[in-house]
């Protein structure tokens, strides 16, 4: 499958929230406001586009010198798989490629941990620490 990865630069509500309504990020999707103003204060958003359709998302937070945290990273489902979530965080790690800490928080399921795992991040405790998180 063919698809091109961009800078996402125009923010478009309703192909966002059907992108976050297709993997059940249903906090973002009940806040739409929080959401777009997530999108507008990110470092650096990419898309996927496969014939200029967003099947995927990237998003990164943080000063992009000492620490970057990957807040979101989602595909459609059926794109699942297809080699578009690595190339998306690939340009992510390249681009930050000498920011000193890279973080991102996800599900606990072995899918999640071989995805991440395979592309060189380690969990927490693998290196002798605790990461801790505080939600409302």
């Amino acid at each position: 499958m063919k698809y091109t990865i961009k800078e996402y630069e125009n923010y478009n509500e309703q192909e966002i929230i059907d992108l976050y309504n297709s993997v059940g990020w249903t906090n973002y999707t009940n806040n739409p406001n929080m959401l777009k103003n997530a999108y507008s204060n990110s470092l650096k958003i990419y898309g996927a586009y496969a014939e200029d359709k967003l099947v995927g998302i990237i998003r990164v937070v943080g000063d992009g010198f000492s620490v970057v945290f990957i807040q979101d990273i989602l595909i459609l489902p059926k794109y699942q798989g297809q080699g578009i979530g690595t190339a998306l965080l690939q340009r992510i790690l390249n681009e930050y490629k000498d920011v000193y800490q890279k973080h991102l928080l996800t599900e606990n399921t072995d899918k999640t941990i071989g995805f991440y795992k395979s592309i060189g991040f380690e969990m927490d405790t693998d290196i002798d620490c605790r990461a801790f998180t505080k939600i409302y």
